[in-house]
């Protein structure tokens, strides 16, 4: 697992290190945003987000770093790809709501590897996360071990809040509950 994260960590490193330096502006988002809280080291992906209107520039800025840009069929992100791995996810919308740049430059900033980059904050990660759940993705256990290792800095209540409308996620909430991790 170690030569994964290795992987996972220079494509996070390589492709931070060109956002900064050709734009546009990003934060790193997903489970290696909890991770920079706390959280356990992802091994399947980095996500980034970028504004939508720069979505077409970041593809750009990664392509002339040596990624290979693969259009997926979902219409809210890229990927970018070292050697034959999908490794680097670009969304420009969650849950269907455009990213706009006011979301990118809300994240603060902290040190991610030795570089200087957004990252979106536990709170919203886990709101995006529980939004996503549905009847075709609903798997609770790969939520547990961040939500853990984040809970107290998680803001419970704008989570619920955020969250309402998905009983998926009021499920997932719930289970929070009983296991003593919101409070």
């Amino acid at each position: 697992m170690a030569a994964r994260n290795d992987d996972l960590r220079d494509a996070l490193k390589r492709a931070a290190s060109a956002l900064r330096a050709a734009g546009p502006d990003f934060a790193l988002a997903g489970s290696y945003a909890l991770w920079v809280f706390g959280g356990p080291e992802p091994v399947h992906d980095v996500d980034f987000v970028v504004a939508e209107p720069d979505t077409e520039k970041a593809a750009a800025t990664l392509e002339e770093a040596g990624f290979r840009v693969e259009r997926t069929p979902e219409d809210w992100l890229f990927k970018a790809c070292v050697e034959d791995d999908f490794v680097i996810d670009v969304l420009h919308r969650l849950n269907g709501v455009p990213v706009d740049k006011e979301k990118v430059l809300a994240a603060e900033e902290h040190d991610v590897m030795a570089i200087r980059m957004r990252v979106l904050p536990p709170t919203e990660v886990l709101t995006e996360k529980l939004n996503s759940l549905n009847e075709h993705h609903c798997d609770f256990a790969a939520l547990l071990p961040g939500v853990r290792a984040v809970r107290e800095q998680l803001d419970w209540d704008h989570i619920r809040e955020a969250t309402a409308d998905n009983p998926f996620a009021a499920a997932f909430l719930m289970l929070a509950d009983r296991l003593e991790l919101t409070g």
